[in-house]
């Protein structure tokens, strides 16, 4: 199994969603977190004074899936999350070693 982990921009939450639905994901998680990157932040300019914004407000995404499934999974978020911008997010693939439902005691394959 792996843990697909993604930092994505907020807008585009709905549609890798849905596009991770349409492949037959069944679940994932979503926190939104703020971070930054290679450009460190930036600044805006509010009521005539300029301010540094040194976080960039993201989504991470956190879906585990078959092994299988993992490079379409991948495939399917930086294609639906691309803008062609600064900022579209980071995508992120670590194995994981076991996984249980609670409410069944399914163990790994069968609990995802």
């Amino acid at each position: 199994m792996k843990l697909i982990i993604a930092a994505i921009k907020p807008f585009k939450l709905e549609e890798v969603r849905e596009a991770l639905t349409t492949i037959g994901v069944r679940g994932m998680m979503v926190t939104e977190i703020k971070g930054f990157g290679a450009q460190s932040g930036h600044t805006e300019i509010y009521r005539g004074a300029e301010y540094a914004v040194n976080f960039v407000p993201k989504v991470k995404i956190e879906v585990v899936v078959t092994d299988g499934m993992a490079d379409q999974v991948v495939s399917t978020i930086a294609t639906t999350a691309k803008t062609d911008k600064i900022g579209d997010g980071k995508i992120f693939v670590l194995d994981v070693d076991s996984a249980l439902r609670v409410r069944t005691g399914e163990t790994n394959d069968d609990a995802l």
